[in-house]
């Protein structure tokens, strides 16, 4: 049986981040969209997630199979929302999530789901909030099989995002 862990990212693990983040946005273009351009996520946001203790890897048996920005101080642009959040309590946000190509199609994004709902818990946090491009369909069925309802549009990096929240 596979173990997983939800770690902090160390300054050691960005090439293997960095490396996870650009499979995923070659990914979103084999998919025929881009949600991720070739300026982002770029080597310094890693650098400055990793730095301010918001990047995370989620390890199957010791090795780095995904990565995410996880914060618990809110996004700015969320409260402009259009739409309703499912909630007004304060939130995790899940961005920058990524899983190396040799682990996709395992249910890995379920698996790190689950991790970081977890985690969100035992830091006293039990609603958390994404979003992602319209086109991303496959992050779209991803979120609702986890429990994830749509709340609505925000804007990210001057683009519309399909806005999802789940309590936990």
């Amino acid at each position: 049986m596979e173990k997983y862990e939800l770690t902090l990212a160390r300054s050691e693990d960005f090439d293997r981040a960095l490396e996870i983040l650009r499979s995923g946005r070659d990914f979103q273009r084999q998919q025929g969209f881009v949600q991720w351009d070739d300026s982002f996520p770029n080597p310094e946001t890693i650098r400055s997630d990793i730095r301010e203790k918001l990047g995370y890897v989620v390890k199957v048996d010791g090795k780095i199979a995904a990565y995410l920005y996880l914060g618990f101080d809110g996004d700015p642009s969320y409260p402009a929302i259009r739409g309703k959040w499912k909630s007004d309590e304060p939130y995790a946000v899940v961005h920058r999530i990524a899983i190396a190509p040799e682990f996709r199609g395992m249910g890995l994004a379920s698996v790190t789901f689950r991790l970081t709902e977890d985690y969100c818990k035992s830091r006293g946090f039990y609603s958390l909030r994404i979003d992602t491009h319209e086109s991303n369909k496959r992050m779209q069925h991803i979120l609702t099989k986890n429990g994830f309802l749509y709340c609505g549009i925000v804007l990210q990096n001057g683009s519309d995002r399909l806005a999802y929240e789940k309590k936990i």
